[in-house]
């Protein structure tokens, strides 16, 4: 439970349906000092485990605070920050998701003689064939399937998406039909849960982990080779991102390609980061254990992105991936998730 909309009415939904519900929320970072005495975005996941807390009392269920800050800046941020380090651009969901929310979950779960964990993630569980799979949610807008791809089989005939059939509006008409007209009124959260400024480069810049080359200056080149500026150091930037050069008269150029080694960034005009291909690696299976070659799907590299039909084709550890529309800013990093019929098929690491 964290607190909002979304899984308050799924813990609401489960009561309904006669569940035996139990709700576990999870300190996952350090908080600073001044949320004993203050209010800050740094503070937004404690105050969300009070609302959880009150949210619990107010229905009658049994609420655990479980403090996974050690697990968490194991399995979670330090890949985070070393994917940056790698020059790559991860999604810090989808590293989560597998090895938290389900992976660390499950274990409190077995401890509690709990059959399920249930979230608020807007998807829809299906099973065929004895495989267990994720279709898209009822309500495009919010489907949250594509940072659900990592799933195992095992994590996946566990659990629960009591919101999947449902739209938001129909979420918000629950909750205040239910009396929570605070939920339904509550700000969503969009930011990463443990950058709840949304900085990115002052997280990475204040890892200990993070070596002092990495965010140093280093030099930017175009597609030519030619040095057209200066850059404040790699982990800082992501493929497709803009970069204004005043000194060429606010030309606006992106980033195509991110040397790690040599605190190195290549720039390009937006044209020139279209592609209409590439690999992935590491696939992990939902509907089908693997993928025929030349099998016809469609796919998105992000989660607001549309689909766009493809057709993949395996190559040793990897697949190559062909789209029939162009595509901006492929970035090595982020997941290629794949679908065919509404269906999650599987997904893996664009390389």
């Amino acid at each position: 439970m964290s607190g909002g909309i979304d899984s308050s009415v799924a813990a609401l939904l489960l009561l309904e349906q006669g569940f035996e519900v139990l709700g576990i929320s999870f300190r996952s970072y350090a908080y600073p000092p001044a949320c004993q005495t203050t209010s800050s975005p740094y503070c937004s996941n404690l105050d969300s485990i009070h609302d959880a807390r009150s949210l619990a009392l107010k229905l009658n269920i049994p609420h655990y605070e479980l403090d996974l800050k050690p697990e968490f800046e194991k399995l979670v941020i330090r890949e985070f920050v070393n994917e940056y380090l790698e020059g790559r651009t991860p999604n810090p969901c989808i590293i989560c998701n597998p090895r938290i929310k389900w992976g660390e979950l499950l274990k409190r779960a077995d401890q509690l003689d709990c059959e399920f964990i249930a979230t608020g993630h807007y998807a829809q569980l299906m099973e065929s064939d004895g495989r267990w799979y994720l279709a898209q949610a009822s309500d495009e807008n919010k489907d949250q399937s594509y940072v659900l791809w990592r799933l195992s089989q095992e994590q996946l005939k566990r659990s629960i998406f009591p919101l999947g059939a449902y739209t938001k509006s129909q979420i918000r008409s629950m909750a205040i039909a239910k009396g929570f007209n605070n939920l339904a009124i509550k700000r969503e959260s969009y930011e990463i849960c443990f950058i709840p400024d949304n900085d990115y480069s002052r997280f990475i810049g204040e890892q200990d982990m993070v070596p002092a080359r990495a965010i140093g200056q280093g030099t930017i080149i175009d597609i030519e080779g030619n040095t057209i500026g200066n850059h404040k150091g790699y982990p800082y930037y992501t493929v497709g991102q803009k970069i204004t050069f005043k000194s060429k008269g606010e030309s606006i150029l992106f980033v195509k390609h991110i040397n790690a080694g040599k605190n190195l960034l290549m720039v390009a005009p937006r044209e020139s980061l279209m592609d209409k291909g590439f690999y992935i690696k590491d696939f992990n299976g939902q509907k089908y254990e693997s993928l025929t070659d030349g099998l016809k799907v469609q796919t998105k590299i992000r989660q607001k992105d549309p689909l766009t039909d493809a057709i993949v084709y395996n190559e040793g550890s990897r697949m190559r991936v062909e789209l029939q529309d162009y595509v901006f800013a492929v970035a090595p990093g982020q997941s290629a998730v794949f679908y065919k019929d509404g269906h999650l098929i599987g997904g893996g690491f664009i390389v």
